[in-house]
């Protein structure tokens, strides 16, 4: 099964919605074992939580009711809840929790040296997020005790994928898709100055210097507090034009193949490499460079190899200057939804 907790709730088996005609409670209880998947969570633990300190008599009876409730309608579908410790515990299983895949891809990220990889891995996880926590089943309050880290985390991927974005020459992407979480988060000062360089390196100095003013009267208005050291400085340099703003970013490697960039981290001298590796392609064992076989679009289409440098160099296709413009990521265009499933 999947399960969609990262905005409304969503439960799916082979493509079709289950749970449709589901009490707010039962998938309230339902999203906290499953962010406890494989782990008990207790019965006191969940009254308090679905009632927050008012519960009533009933409550655990209730609690009770709405576990067999559940039961019967995941079991066809191979999840089952446990009883265990004083409580309930959703069974290990093959199950898929956007939740626990958004977190697992963020730390993978975090951790690369390689920012085109690193980019690669936060527009997955950054795709998944459709939306607060649990949007249509916890208020705000039950929202922070169950996953105010959740939404740290994805604030915090988006500062990290900006700046990742910056230092391979994207500005004008970061300009774009920074625009309403600097604005909706002004206390968030990395995204601001994300934005704010961005702007800069776009030629668009009035916008950065207004996006300053702006963030600067909100953090004194709202937060009682003056812009912190960093932004400041920032503010300073793009008001004088500190040329070091401007600096080129160290040379980035990527191949394009149709419509999709793929992060290039191989050794030696790299178009040479995905040239043999491209050449000998179709073969039981493709010579090196297995990471590649990951990727859809390398079953099909021409391959063009592309580079920033200040030398020219052979390759498939040597094409000099700034990477050419990337389609914006899934997760940034308007209507777009990570939700696959369809009504039973």
């Amino acid at each position: 099964m999947e399960f969609q907790l990262l905005g409304p709730f969503h439960a799916c088996h082979e493509g079709q919605r289950v749970l449709v005609g589901s009490r707010r409670q039962e998938r309230c209880l339902l999203s906290i074992l499953l962010l406890q998947a494989g782990r008990a969570v207790t019965t006191t633990r969940l009254i308090d939580l679905l009632w927050d300190g008012d519960a009533p008599a009933s409550a655990r009876s209730t609690v009770h009711t709405y576990v067999g409730r559940l039961r019967v309608g995941l079991k066809p579908h191979g999840l089952h809840i446990g009883t265990t410790h004083g409580g309930y515990a959703v069974e290990p299983g093959p199950h898929v929790i956007d939740v626990q895949e958004f977190v697992l891809l963020a730390q993978q990220a975090a951790a690369t040296g390689d920012p085109a990889e690193r980019v690669r891995l936060y527009d997955q996880a950054l795709r998944l997020w459709r939306g607060p926590l649990l949007a249509d089943v916890a208020d705000d309050r039950l929202r922070d005790r169950l996953g105010a880290h959740i939404g740290e985390l994805r604030l915090s991927a988006l500062e990290q994928w900006a700046e990742s974005q910056l230092t391979m020459g994207r500005h004008e992407q970061v300009a774009a898709d920074l625009t309403v979480p600097a604005q909706k988060h002004p206390e968030r000062e990395r995204l601001v100055t994300g934005r704010m360089t961005a702007l800069y390196r776009s030629g668009r100095q009035a916008d950065a210097l207004q996006l300053y003013r702006r963030t600067r009267r909100l953090l004194v208005t709202e937060f009682g507090i003056e812009p912190g050291a960093e932004l400041r400085t920032l503010h300073d340099r793009i008001l004088r034009g500190d040329p070091r703003l401007d600096r080129p970013p160290a040379p980035v490697y990527a191949v394009r193949v149709g419509e999709e960039w793929l992060p290039w981290n191989a050794g030696g001298h790299p178009a040479l490499e995905f040239c043999n590796t491209y050449a000998g392609w179709g073969g039981t064992h493709p010579p090196g460079s297995e990471w590649l076989r990951g990727y859809a679009t390398l079953a099909c289409g021409p391959a063009i190899w592309t580079w920033r440098t200040t030398a020219s160099s052979p390759g498939c296709s040597n094409r000099r200057g700034s990477t050419p413009r990337r389609p914006p990521p899934p997760w940034t265009r308007p209507g777009n939804s990570a939700e696959t499933c369809t009504p039973a």
